[in-house]
């Protein structure tokens, strides 16, 4: 599953700890690390475990709503086809490789934090929760 396209934190900015403290990046060597602090210690986490399950999240969410996310598309782009509906298809089925091969604008990164998107980890890098804006809050997530 590692890749070597990610070579950069993905979710930079965005990531905090289960205490809401915010979660540095680094790097070792070439890969790029959130630092989570325990204790004293500081745990670091390859960021494409992290950024790997958040774009899942994503992807999932979606898959989800592909119908209403193609419509809303093709009615922004003034398209009504049958090729710009594959395409957009397309698009939300690889979402997760685009966004590793492509990185996140730092600008759109910065965006998503002012809109109050946040990822919280564990200790070991697993998701615990994302603060989406405009998501509404269910009692089925499951963040493993």
């Amino acid at each position: 599953m590692t890749t070597a396209n990610q070579s950069q934190a993905l979710f930079a900015g965005l990531v905090y700890d289960e205490d809401g403290a915010s979660v540095e990046t680094t790097f070792i060597g070439n890969e790029p690390h959130y630092v989570v602090m325990d204790g004293d210690f500081k745990r670091h986490i390859s960021a494409e475990t992290v950024d790997r399950q958040v774009l899942n999240l994503l992807k999932q969410q979606a898959a989800s709503n592909k119908e209403l996310v193609s419509e809303q598309m093709m009615q922004y782009l003034g398209k009504d086809d049958l090729f710009t509906k594959a395409m957009i298809d397309s698009s939300i089925t690889n979402l997760d490789q685009q966004v590793i091969q492509q990185g996140l604008p730092d600008d759109a990164r910065m965006m998503l934090g002012m809109m109050g998107f946040k990822i919280i980890i564990n200790l070991h890098g697993e998701l615990v929760d994302v603060d989406m804006p405009g998501r509404p809050e269910t009692d089925e997530d499951d963040w493993e």
